[in-house]
């Protein structure tokens, strides 16, 4: 097996996910929490071009009650569990470049960038199922464009939602199937001009 290939499974947006994604207990799952505001921000951004994504609207779509200091709880500078510090945590310097990419001083530009990596992630479970360790680099990079492709025309106001950001986890993975060799800003431009282009 690849060392680029295994590395998909040791992935830091991935270990994030999972991280809280596996947390069983249903009285304090925070993962639950922020996907209730994913949805909820998924939910304004598909209500039409001209809808007014805030904290505000945010919080009025988020089902069964949202509430602005819950809110700040998942998005914001003091926000818990945040992506974008796990990046920057594991301090290496594609993780540093893509931390840099997606650091946001708007809450609601951070909780989209987050909602992109929770409405993409089954499609990378998808991707990582179909590949194998005997692909070509050209083979690797092509799925993971073909699920990037098929999310950004599932979910195109989510997809176009922030400057067509693509998903930093797909970001993380085209780093890594390049074996860390392309930088995370780098990968970060060529997957936005998948989205862009499939939009």
């Amino acid at each position: 097996m690849t060392t680029a290939f295994a590395d998909l499974d040791g992935t830091v947006v991935g270990g994030w996910v999972r991280r809280l994604a596996g947390n069983t207990s249903t009285r304090r799952n925070h993962w639950n929490t922020k996907t209730t505001y994913y949805r909820a921000a998924a939910t304004v951004l598909n209500a039409g071009p001209h809808s007014d994504v805030n904290w505000k609207t945010i919080v009025a779509a988020a089902e069964p009650r949202g509430c602005r200091s819950t809110f700040y709880e998942v998005a914001g500078a003091h926000a818990r569990h945040r992506m974008i510090d796990d990046l920057i945590g594991d301090g290496r310097s594609e993780s540093l470049q893509i931390a840099l990419r997606y650091l946001r001083t708007d809450p609601v530009e951070q909780l989209i960038d987050e909602a992109k990596v929770w409405s993409f992630w089954p499609h990378r479970q998808r991707l990582t199922q179909r590949l194998t360790a005997s692909m070509s680099l050209a083979d690797l990079e092509g799925e993971l464009f073909t699920e990037v492709t098929a999310w950004a025309r599932r979910s195109p106001a989510l997809a176009l939602a922030v400057g067509y950001a693509p998903p930093a986890c797909a970001v993380e993975d085209l780093t890594v199937v390049h074996g860390r060799r392309l930088s995370g800003v780098q990968a970060a431009d060529r997957l936005a001009e998948v989205v862009r282009a499939n939009l």
